[in-house]
């Protein structure tokens, strides 16, 4: 059965692969058992054979990659369940890691990241957000390849010194966007951008696998570093969804999705998030699942999420909520009113009474109807509960299928090379024009003074004996030296034996 077992309350709930596509979400206070049930979702798609992507941003998600321990808890759990067949047993995973440090490097382009999703990663505003728009538009038009971050570096250079020319032709584009966008951009490098953005890019269909037994690869991406640096945590995640979307096929209703992704701390994806990239998001996840796509937020409150998105999410996972706050009491307020009815159910009172490893849960049944909200014990995964050590991910990376492909980074021509290369030619182009001016004057004058090899030699030598405009000539020098010795003998034989030397006369 494409079925997979989150819990039991009067009786066992189940999520229906054939309604996975109709997205869903976890949430819950922090310690309430949320990771817990999102290593049950994804073990169980795995099994069913569907690859799934989840960001771990505790570095807990990692046990994934590895079985699990029986213990007098978990066996009390599988009673009260009812759960049969159980057996502790790893997942295949394969770690991913923007940094490269534990997991394969992740990268993608510039110019498939787009000028949109920079623009929020760069914390732009509006106005500079434009003008990003119009230099990724110049490379369009220039046939220039935008890979890595010292492409668009060299390429806001070339539009800052062609400054007038690029805003007659794409609208006005102040200089001090253009500073402030590359003030930007050595903040983004200085983030771990530099690593981000390059190639080999990642091959969405590498996600997409399964192992040689058929189960579904579980694509784990390290995110405890990256998830201290928010906005590229989240555009990277955005920009993911939107790949998805943009190329996947659509594939209708399928009896189990394609892929499933988790966004954990979901609350990240939409914080500051201008309305359009809003609209954006609400209109791929709107769509996506008739591409084959599940999508399944993860966050502490319901409502982190926006409405529009929020009522797509027909599959519901929601653990305790503490109310300390008024903010916190008026979340668990919502959060109640959000579940379909259950007169056997009292949610507002259950929502802060529940216990870890508690959850109200819905999921869409036949007819894709909603089940009514079940207070239900959450089933035990498989697989470890909580972190593995760095000997157990090394093993784990040792087996990958990837090894070796994205590992080392690969940097071949694109804008950078070619706006170097016709900087160069520009150079060598005006110190040959500079060159050929200069030959003209040489000849010119030679032509002036007689011309030819004979015109220069006896040009250099009329130079010699009488000087010029910059330097006294020979004569001049001796002149003065003879009238110093003006009555000497001697002096005047030295004056004449030069002279005739010179001139070609007898002494």
């Amino acid at each position: 059965m494409n079925t997979i077992l989150i819990g039991k309350g009067r009786e066992q709930v189940f999520l229906h692969g054939r309604y996975a596509n109709r997205h869903g979400m976890i949430a819950g206070a922090t310690g309430t058992g949320k990771s817990v049930s999102l290593m049950v979702l994804a073990e169980g798609f795995s099994r069913l054979g569907v690859p799934v992507f989840l960001a771990d941003v505790k570095g807990d998600l990692a046990g994934l990659a590895m079985p699990g321990a029986m213990n007098d808890r978990i066996r009390s759990r599988l009673e009260s369940i009812g759960i049969e067949g159980y057996a502790n047993e790893s997942n295949p995973v394969l770690f991913w890691d923007i940094f490269g440090e534990l997991g394969h490097p992740l990268r993608t382009t510039v110019s498939q990241m787009g000028p949109t999703l920079l623009a929020r990663l760069m914390e732009l505003n509006d106005t500079q957000a434009g003008v990003l728009e119009i230099v990724f538009r110049l490379a369009d038009e220039e046939g220039l390849l935008l890979l890595d971050l010292k492409d668009l570096r060299s390429l806001l250079i070339f539009t800052s010194e062609n400054v007038k020319s690029v805003s007659a032709r794409f609208g006005l584009v102040h200089a001090s966007s253009l500073a402030a966008i590359q003030r930007a951009l050595l903040r983004l490098d200085g983030d771990g951008g530099d690593l981000f953005f390059g190639e080999p890019a990642l091959e969405l269909t590498d996600f997409m696998r399964q192992d040689m037994s058929g189960r579904g690869i579980v694509n784990v991406l390290a995110a405890e570093k990256l998830y201290l640096r928010p906005r590229m945590y989240s555009s990277f995640l955005l920009w993911m969804l939107s790949e998805l979307f943009e190329t996947l096929p659509e594939v209708g209703d399928r009896d189990l999705p394609k892929m499933v992704f988790f966004f954990d701390e979901a609350h990240l994806l939409f914080a500051d998030a201008p309305s359009a990239l809003r609209q954006r998001v609400e209109q791929v996840v709107r769509l996506i699942r008739s591409k084959g796509v599940g999508v399944y937020f993860c966050s502490q409150y319901p409502d982190d999420v926006p409405q529009e998105i929020l009522g797509q999410l027909g599959n519901r996972i929601q653990h305790a909520l503490r109310a300390y706050t008024p903010r916190d009491q008026k979340a668990v307020r919502v959060a109640a009113q959000t579940f379909p009815p259950n007169p056997a159910v009292d949610v507002l009172q259950s929502l802060t009474a529940m216990a870890v490893g508690e959850a109200l849960v819905t999921t869409l049944q036949d007819k894709g109807i909603p089940l009514p909200v079940e207070r239900a014990l959450v089933a035990p995964p498989r697989c470890r509960i909580g972190v593995i050590t760095p000997e157990e991910r090394q093993l784990v990376r040792g087996r990958s299928p990837l090894s070796g492909k994205y590992d080392t980074p690969v940097d071949r021509e694109s804008a950078y090379e070619i706006l170097q290369a016709r900087a160069a030619e520009a150079v060598a182009a005006k110190s040959i024009e500079s060159t050929a001016s200069g030959g003209k004057s040489t000849r010119s004058e030679e032509a002036a003074g007689g011309g030819g090899a004979t015109g220069g030699v006896s040009g250099a030598m009329r130079d010699f004996l009488f000087g010029s405009k910059r330097r006294q000539g020979a004569l001049e020098a001796m002149g003065k030296s003879a009238m110093r010795t003006v009555g000497s003998q001697i002096g005047r034989q030295v004056l004449r034996g030069v002279l005739g030397g010179l001139l070609g006369g007898r002494k």
